[in-house]
């Protein structure tokens, strides 16, 4: 079985992985929320320049 190192190792293993996937999730829902909102400002910069002309 295990000696207590590797067990160490494997919980720090596993707590590095679990970390690492909810930093994946949160970093890629913030990316979407910061395009979507960047393409909605330049919808409305380019209908107001438009509406202005």
């Amino acid at each position: 079985m295990f000696e207590f190192q590797q067990y160490l190792g494997f919980l720090l293993f596993l707590t590095i992985l679990t970390i690492g996937f909810w930093l994946m999730i949160f970093l890629v829902g913030f990316v979407q929320y910061w395009l979507g909102g960047a393409i909605i400002e330049l919808i409305k910069e380019r209908r107001n320049k438009n509406k202005e002309v």
